[in-house]
């Protein structure tokens, strides 16, 4: 049985698409599933992990008052993290995530598990929230689950 990466390893590979990827609370996971598999270096561009605000500003031109005013895990942000590292590597299709994965720096407002994800594609970008449950690396595992899942429904 194939698993998701490994999908859309042979999607991206037979459609001759390009990927790019910026991650904050996966931490590299999500560029993991991909750099495992033998010859994606014919499609995946690269990734960077902008943990820390000031590096979302720094690396991917994140304003900084959309981070004050938004947070850094929301929509807005994800949305633009796409972008930026669609933009910088020229990818056809670009993914990011921002959110907390904890044990720790969950609010009321925004609890551990919740994590914005974002898909830029040729087209668009579309943010999706996702609240999940569990420890830091069941959320970081299910965040990049959420995301793969995502990028199919996308591509298709």
């Amino acid at each position: 049985m194939m698993t998701l990466a490994e999908e859309l390893h042979h999607i991206f590979l037979q459609k001759k698409l390009t990927l790019s990827i910026a991650e904050s609370c996966t931490g590299g996971a999500l560029s993991h599933c991909f750099t495992l598999l033998p010859g994606a270096s014919k499609y995946y561009l690269g990734s960077v992990i902008t943990y820390s605000n000031e590096s979302k500003e720094i690396l991917l031109d994140i304003p900084h008052t959309w981070i004050a005013e938004n947070g850094a895990v929301s929509e807005k942000i994800a949305c633009a993290m796409a972008q930026s590292i669609q933009r910088k590597l020229k990818s056809d299709y670009a993914l990011a995530t921002t959110g907390i994965a904890g044990p720790t720096g969950g609010s009321p407002e925004k609890p551990v598990g919740t994590v914005w994800i974002a898909i830029a594609t040729p087209e668009n970008v579309k943010g999706m929230l996702l609240k999940l449950k569990g420890g830091r690396e069941e959320i970081i595992h299910a965040a990049c689950e959420e995301v793969l899942h995502a990028l199919r429904d996308a591509i298709r």
